[in-house]
Protein backbone atom coordinates (compact mmCIF):
# COMPACT_ATOMS: atom_id res chain seq x y z
CA UNK A 1 0.00 0.00 0.00
CA UNK A 2 1.17 3.50 -0.63
CA UNK A 3 2.51 6.20 2.07
CA UNK A 4 -0.23 8.93 0.88
CA UNK A 5 -3.49 8.78 0.57
CA UNK A 6 -5.29 8.87 -2.30
CA UNK A 7 -6.40 12.23 -3.98
CA UNK A 8 -10.04 11.62 -3.49
CA UNK A 9 -11.90 9.06 -1.15
CA UNK A 10 -15.56 8.82 0.79
CA UNK A 11 -16.66 7.16 3.72
CA UNK A 12 -19.80 6.30 2.21
CA UNK A 13 -19.73 2.33 1.07
CA UNK A 14 -22.14 3.47 -2.07
CA UNK A 15 -19.71 5.74 -3.38
CA UNK A 16 -17.02 5.03 -6.23
CA UNK A 17 -14.23 6.90 -4.02
CA UNK A 18 -14.70 4.22 -1.27
CA UNK A 19 -11.88 2.42 -0.10
CA UNK A 20 -12.22 0.02 3.02
CA UNK A 21 -8.47 -0.95 3.46
CA UNK A 22 -7.21 3.18 3.43
CA UNK A 23 -10.28 4.01 5.67
CA UNK A 24 -9.39 0.84 8.31
CA UNK A 25 -5.59 2.83 8.01
CA UNK A 26 -7.17 5.65 9.35
CA UNK A 27 -6.69 8.77 7.20
CA UNK A 28 -6.72 12.17 9.11
CA UNK A 29 -7.34 15.37 7.22
CA UNK A 30 -6.32 19.13 7.77
CA UNK A 31 -8.71 21.67 5.96
CA UNK A 32 -7.12 25.21 5.70
CA UNK A 33 -4.40 24.17 8.04
CA UNK A 34 -7.04 23.12 10.59
CA UNK A 35 -7.99 19.17 11.69
CA UNK A 36 -11.15 18.07 10.96
CA UNK A 37 -13.17 14.99 12.12
CA UNK A 38 -16.29 15.23 10.30
CA UNK A 39 -14.72 14.75 6.86
CA UNK A 40 -17.81 12.72 4.87
CA UNK A 41 -15.74 13.09 1.56
CA UNK A 42 -12.52 15.22 -0.02
CA UNK A 43 -10.74 15.73 -3.14
CA UNK A 44 -7.11 17.38 -2.93
CA UNK A 45 -6.49 17.97 -6.68
CA UNK A 46 -10.19 20.27 -6.55
CA UNK A 47 -9.74 21.72 -3.38
CA UNK A 48 -13.06 20.63 -1.39
CA UNK A 49 -14.18 18.51 1.67
CA UNK A 50 -17.68 17.67 2.53
CA UNK A 51 -18.37 17.78 6.08
CA UNK A 52 -21.47 16.52 8.10
CA UNK A 53 -23.95 19.27 9.45
CA UNK A 54 -24.37 18.01 13.25
CA UNK A 55 -26.86 15.27 13.03
CA UNK A 56 -29.36 15.61 10.55
CA UNK A 57 -30.22 13.53 8.22
CA UNK A 58 -31.54 13.53 4.27
CA UNK A 59 -34.67 11.86 2.84
CA UNK A 60 -32.02 8.95 1.68
CA UNK A 61 -30.74 8.26 5.62
CA UNK A 62 -27.83 9.69 4.57
CA UNK A 63 -26.67 12.75 6.76
CA UNK A 64 -26.18 16.27 5.66
CA UNK A 65 -23.00 17.84 3.78
CA UNK A 66 -21.89 21.14 3.45
CA UNK A 67 -19.62 21.46 0.92
CA UNK A 68 -16.17 23.84 1.67
CA UNK A 69 -13.22 25.10 -1.57
CA UNK A 70 -9.98 25.40 0.84
CA UNK A 71 -6.38 23.72 0.94
CA UNK A 72 -7.06 19.59 1.90
CA UNK A 73 -4.06 17.82 3.84
CA UNK A 74 -4.57 14.26 3.80
CA UNK A 75 -1.96 11.97 6.10
CA UNK A 76 -2.45 8.52 7.52
CA UNK A 77 -3.19 9.12 11.13
CA UNK A 78 0.15 7.13 12.14
CA UNK A 79 2.63 8.93 10.24
CA UNK A 80 1.72 11.81 12.37
CA UNK A 81 3.81 11.04 15.23
CA UNK A 82 7.11 10.78 13.42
Amino acid sequence: MSDTPPDRLCTNPKSPFYDEAILARGVGIRFKGEEKTNVDEYCVSEGWVRLAVGKTLDRHGNPMTVKLQGTVEPYFRGDDEA
